[in-house]
């Protein structure tokens, strides 16, 4: 085939967008001296078929170039490579050698010969190098599927990592289709068992795989595409496979009653440091995109702890990262979206924070985002923490708060009981803001990051010597308690108190206010062997082991019940602040009924929920003591008794109840054993 015909082109839309009777490319290189666009026939090829230059009297308009290819489709391979000023000590780390990807690409390819060794190295790496791919975004039947835009109350959270959910030969998917988006489809069903409405995937924007110390990226926070989803992650091997393998998913999902939240990582990319590799951003224009060292503009400012900090708040970064969340609302369908590092959004181009930054009012105000849930990681690397101040009107957070305080009461510190309680009414002191939402607090005891749950009541101690950095890795804050041994045991009765630790944590997340988020496999005691850093273990300490749900089921049918009667309840759906105007009445007690203990050595609450309008009645006594202590019960309504729903002390099927137990008439106190939780259910006799 001859070479294809070309034209001017327009500088919009950005990115390659097919039109009739070819494809319009455009990239923004605002300092380049030259740009060259690329096509390839294969994904590996170290040659292009074509290499078209973009004249700048032609080609440019304003700081955009442009190139209209005529007889090109949906399919098409390609890549840029520019020329400019090769000045690092100015900022300019233009490299003509190397391939680039276009920062808007809709796809990858070349991702299995891919060489991050060759993008670092001097020289040319075309045949080594990741290549975009056309898409065209229209070209799928979604057969009526829409965002589900449901209320965020209505949200329990389940962070999964969409390989990791079936890459275990246990898993029951087929081999082929194993760590893939299809392979998770297979798995839908589990998740809506077990009362998941809303999952919250790890990465699955195109990132640099080879992106760690050990050459190994599992979790994905190393973007190279943020448009594009993950080619590894797709069970197919064409090109144009893993947008609709995606859309597929996100439609079974759907289908399903499951909204799809995505974790995107727009603080940092994969190019790292100055001595990383040049794969995108950096060699079209680096100034540009990064926030550089104003004594040193060769060195990047590292807020993030990853190397690099994208410059959120430059306009055409702006414009980049709008348009990417819309392009995933609007093409791919997800439902909202979880920020990575998110405080490192609020620095301004000189790295300092901001008061309202340009980015956060962006995404908060933008019609196209305003049916999505938008959940911010409120801290990064550098030291600013803004749990308490994050964003505008809409913005929910991760509440670590809530994670290292609830992790504190449960391993039995001092000092944990006032805190503890303000973390139950989604932290209400905390967030003390007109016109916020209990919603705000997304609450959390584990995540991706850290000890599973299993491992938070089986090590005192980090085991990380698997990542090879000697156990320097990871925190060493994890407030976590072995119960007596570190490690596995057989002996029944660490392992009994274990369960009962595990299902005291659980407890309190789903019987707390705000939305609650569990992690993937926690529900079945998943551990990582007390990893807490497991980044970069593509193996069976990060995998879903799904011999765990028959080996563990006792704890599943608990966290199940617990989740589904989450889900049912008026309580935990109010829209405000327990106590303020809203249906739900709180009223705090201790172990003597209206008398609450805040003082440094109580290791004990007891707190009273009455909902007005559904007239749900709960009394809820949690007992971190390592002694058991007499609860007094507060009066049941009138023409009602308690029953008992949950006594995490107990064992399946008695720790959760259903239908719950009938107290003895006339009972006046719950005794609660040592480190456990009880919750009561007041109704009709």
């Amino acid at each position: 085939m001859g070479a294809h015909e070309t034209s001017a082109g327009r500088a919009f839309p950005i990115g390659a967008t097919p039109a009739d009777g070819g494809v319009n490319f455009c990239v923004y290189a605002k300092h380049a001296a030259r740009v060259e666009l690329l096509l390839f026939d294969r994904a590996e090829d170290a040659r292009p078929v074509q290499m078209i230059s973009l004249a700048p009297e032609k080609n440019r308009t304003y700081d955009y170039w442009h190139v209209f290819v005529t007889d090109v489709r949906a399919g098409q391979l390609y890549g840029y490579r520019v020329s400019g000023p090769g000045k690092p000590a100015a900022g300019f780390r233009f490299d003509p050698q190397k391939l680039l990807v276009d920062p808007h690409a809709l796809a990858v390819a070349n991702t299995e010969k891919y060489d991050r060794a060759q993008a670092s190295a001097l020289g040319d790496n075309t045949a080594a190098a990741m290549k975009s791919v056309v898409v065209d975004p229209a070209d799928y039947d979604w057969q009526g599927d829409k965002p589900l835009e449901r209320p965020f109350v209505d949200a329990v959270i389940y962070e999964l990592h969409v390989a990791g959910f079936t890459r275990n030969p246990n898993s029951g998917v087929a081999p082929a289709k194993r760590g893939t988006y299809a392979g998770l489809v297979k798995k839908i069903p589990y998740l809506v068992d077990l009362g998941i409405k809303t999952v919250e995937f790890m990465p699955v924007a195109q990132f640099d795989a080879q992106a760690a110390p050990s050459g190994t990226n599992y979790w994905g926070y190393q973007p190279v595409a943020w448009f594009a989803p993950h080619r590894a992650y797709s069970s197919q091997a064409d090109v144009l496979a893993p947008v609709n393998e995606f859309r597929d998913l996100v439609k079974a999902l759907h289908r399903a009653g499951i909204e799809v939240i995505l974790d995107v990582v727009f603080n940092h990319t994969a190019e790292g440091n100055a001595r990383g590799p040049t794969l995108s951003l950096r060699g079209l224009d680096n100034p540009t995109y990064y926030i550089l060292d104003p004594a040193n503009p060769a060195n990047y400012v590292d807020d993030t702890g990853c190397g690099n900090t994208v410059n959120g708040n430059d306009p055409i970064v702006r414009q980049m990262i709008v348009n990417c969340l819309r392009y995933w609302v609007e093409h791919m369908h997800v439902d909202g979206f979880r920020f990575d590092l998110a405080a490192s959004l609020s620095r301004g181009e000189d790295g300092q924070p901001l008061a309202h930054p340009p980015i956060l009012m962006d995404i908060e105000v933008d019609p196209v985002l305003a049916g999505t849930k938008i959940i911010a990681e409120a801290w990064d690397a550098a030291g600013l923490y803004q749990l308490a101040s994050f964003g505008g009107d809409r913005w929910s957070v991760w509440n670590g708060q809530f994670r290292d305080h609830v992790r504190q009461f449960v391993k039995g510190e001092q000092r944990t009981v006032g805190a503890l309680a303000d973390n139950l009414v989604a932290s209400e002191n905390l967030f003390d803001e007109p016109d916020r939402l209990p919603s705000r607090s997304v609450n959390f005891i584990t995540a991706h990051d850290g000890f599973t749950l299993n491992d938070l009541a089986t090590y005192n101690d980090k085991h990380n010597e698997a990542n090879g950095e000697h156990n320097r890795d990871g925190t060493n804050d994890n407030f976590s308690w072995n119960c007596g041994v570190e490690g596995p045991t057989n002996d029944p009765a660490i392992e009994a108190l274990r369960r009962q630790q595990i299902k005291n944590f659980f407890t309190i997340l789903l019987l707390s206010e705000g939305r609650p988020m569990l992690a993937m496999g926690d529900e079945v005691r998943r551990t990582q062997r007390g990893n807490n850093n497991a980044y970069c273990q593509d193996n069976a300490i990060s995998w879903f082991d799904w011999d765990d749900v028959a080996r563990h089921a006792g704890m599943r049918r608990f966290v199940r019940r617990l989740i589904h009667f989450h889900q049912e309840s008026a309580i935990f759906r109010d829209r405000t602040f327990w106590g303020r105007s809203g249906a739900t009445k709180i009223t705090w007690h201790g172990v003597r009924l209206g008398q609450p203990e805040w003082d440094d050595d109580s290791h004990a609450l007891a707190y009273e929920l009455f909902h007005a309008e559904s007239h749900e009645h709960l009394h809820v006594m949690l007992n971190a003591y390592w002694e058991p202590l007499a609860f007094e019960l507060p009066a049941s309504a009138a023409g009602c008794i308690w029953r008992r729903l949950v006594d995490t002390a107990l064992e399946s099927p008695l720790d959760f109840c259903d239908p719950p137990v009938t107290l003895d008439a006339g009972r006046r106190t719950y005794t609660s054993r040592a480190r456990s939780s009880v919750v009561l259910v007041s109704e009709p006799v």
